[in-house]
């Protein structure tokens, strides 16, 4: 790279608009839309869509709700001439959608577009040719009057042959190709030459579609061109202003929601920013955006994985996995400050709330996301993020000093292996540290029940198995969970402590089982005791047993030496 960049790079000059108007502009409603992903997305790929693809992409188009697609460059090959064929041949073509194609402007091939578009109901015709400088001067050899010419003979050509087909609706679109780098005063002549030779209405518009073929500019002046134009250009009230940002500068979603705000009506682009180089402007993207601010698009992306794969298939391009509102992870914090954020928020949330999320700025559901994969758990994971997995996917609600003493462990795991653990493997993890499923329930039997100074007094016998050593075990406290602490204590000739309990019920019916989490006092030692069982109370054994077992198995300083009998 240069050292001095200036002396080979110019900054692209401001527009002087003072008095512009477009930064308290609100979006309230959504543009036009065009996609053109079967004709500027296809022509930017390495393998372009054959027939099939291009069909599958067209319906999924129209289910999505596009009712204006650019469907190709009919005289680019004959493979684009028999697609948009097949479309008007077997009537692929809902009555509410409008196919648009797109021509140079060279007589042999404006003839070739309307020939290929005989017995369509309704079409756009999008003339282009080349405004800026460097196109005039390099590229075509023309000078400015040159260039008018150029587009206003094309211009008649369209009123010519429109007439010969009068069955069909023919709409006219210009573009000065490469707007964004031609000069406004230009720009704006040859766009009323064109619209002097067409005479639109506002009963019958044509539409001028504004590309920033290359984005040189900050988001900011492209919005000041367009407004600029949208002021000045002539017969204003008889055009739908339409504007194709690409996104050579990485600002190509800004640019398009900054040109509708200054005035334009109309957005082309493509599903997910496909196209040459850089890309189209991302329309996904534009139309979700007004969604979260409470707009309604008019486009549907309910099922926006399937969408998403629709798209990778025919393009045979992938979407990253971080690409705005569709990408695999958007949705997903492995941040453990973020987890406890979404949790809480989670938790807080009612049916009917506006949606406040932390980190979610529209609810994936929506788009139909599940939350599975809101919080996934790495190393950089928390107990927030631990226990919403645990609670979402298999009903576990464990209490907070719970929560921090397994995220523990987790991280002990992530720290060793270094990989993401799934909502399955955490349980997995869980199940195995606290012998959820393995440890049986100790068969007990109340002795005894009478009243004692105190309260209640319950006499309580029962055969367990602590780490693999079968006990009997007898003793007496103020409940079962007491008598039996009291018994294996003796049993093992350690301190036995209840200090905290919570227990819930996972699923309803006959099929319901008891959760208990006991946090214990064994020894010197403060830890948790997990069981699950059909019985409240044979739950509550297990997770004694629990604390018992992996205060035994993993205090290697004072370990539990229970005797065998």
């Amino acid at each position: 790279m240069l050292k001095n960049p200036a002396s080979k790079y110019r900054p692209f000059a401001p527009v002087r608009l003072a008095d512009r108007t477009w930064p308290d502009a609100v979006l309230a409603r959504p543009p036009v839309w065009c996609s053109v992903d079967l004709r500027d997305g296809n022509q930017a790929l390495i393998e372009p869509m054959d027939v099939t693809r291009k069909l599958r992409l067209f319906e999924m188009l129209v289910d999505i709700g596009f009712k204006e697609i650019e469907v190709g460059f009919p005289s680019a090959s004959q493979t684009e001439f028999d697609f948009i064929r097949k479309l008007i041949d077997e009537d692929l073509v809902p009555g509410d959608v409008t196919l648009q194609v797109l021509t140079q402007a060279r007589e042999p091939l404006v003839r070739r577009t309307f020939e290929a578009m005989q017995g369509a109901r309704r079409v756009i015709v999008h003339l282009y040719n080349a405004t800026a400088p460097v196109m005039r001067k390099v590229v075509l050899g023309l000078d400015e009057d040159g260039i008018v010419e150029l587009a206003t003979g094309q211009a008649r050509l369209f009123n010519e042959l429109a007439a010969q087909y009068p069955d069909t609706e023919w709409v006219f679109q210009y573009s000065p190709e490469m707007f964004s780098s031609t000069d406004l005063a230009f720009s704006k002549r040859v766009v009323d030459a064109v619209t002097e030779v067409w005479r639109p209405t506002p009963q019958r518009k044509c539409i001028i579609n504004l590309p920033s073929t290359v984005e040189h500019s900050t988001p900011n002046i492209f919005a000041d061109m367009i407004e600029w134009m949208d002021r000045h250009l002539a017969r204003r009230d008889s055009i739908v202003l339409s504007v194709h940002p690409h996104n050579d500068r990485g600002t190509g979603t800004a640019a398009g929601e900054f040109a509708v705000m200054a005035g334009a009506d109309r957005l082309e682009g493509c599903l997910f920013g496909n196209g040459e180089r850089t890309g189209n402007l991302d329309l996904v993207n534009v139309a979700l955006n007004l969604y979260s601010q409470g707009v309604d698009p008019g486009l549907d992306f309910s099922d926006i994985d399937e969408i998403r794969r629709t798209v990778e298939h025919c393009s045979q391009l992938p979407v990253h996995p971080r690409h705005p509102y569709a990408g695999d992870l958007v949705y997903t914090s492995f941040s453990g400050s973020h987890q406890d954020a979404i949790k809480k928020a989670f938790a807080a949330r009612q049916p009917d709330d506006v949606w406040e999320m932390p980190y979610l700025p529209l609810d994936p559901k929506d788009l139909g996301r599940s939350y599975e994969a809101v919080i996934r758990v790495n190393s950089q994971s928390g107990k927030g993020g631990i226990s919403y997995l645990l609670e979402s996917e298999y009903s576990l609600e464990l209490p907070r000093r719970l929560q921090i003493e397994f995220s523990q462990v987790v991280q002990t795991v992530m720290d060793a292996t270094g990989k993401e653990l799934t909502a399955h493997d955490l349980f997995d993890l869980f199940e195995r540290e606290y012998g959820v499923h393995s440890i049986p329930a100790p068969r007990h039997q109340v002795l005894e029940e009478s009243a004692g100074p105190t309260g209640p007094l319950v006499r309580l016998a029962a055969d367990v198995e602590v780490s693999g050593r079968r006990l009997a075990v007898e003793g007496a406290g103020n409940g079962p969970i007491d008598a039996f602490v009291q018994a294996l204590g003796a049993a093992c000739g350690e301190s036995i402590r209840v200090l905290d309990y919570h227990e819930h019920a996972i699923g309803a019916g006959a099929n319901a089982q008891a959760v208990a989490y006991l946090e214990l006092r064994i020894g010197e030692r403060t830890l948790f005791g997990v069981g699950i069982d059909s019985n409240i109370v044979s739950a509550s054994l297990k997770a004694i047993v629990s604390g018992v077992q992996r205060a035994q198995l993993g205090n290697p300083i004072q370990e539990i030496s229970c005797p065998t009998n």
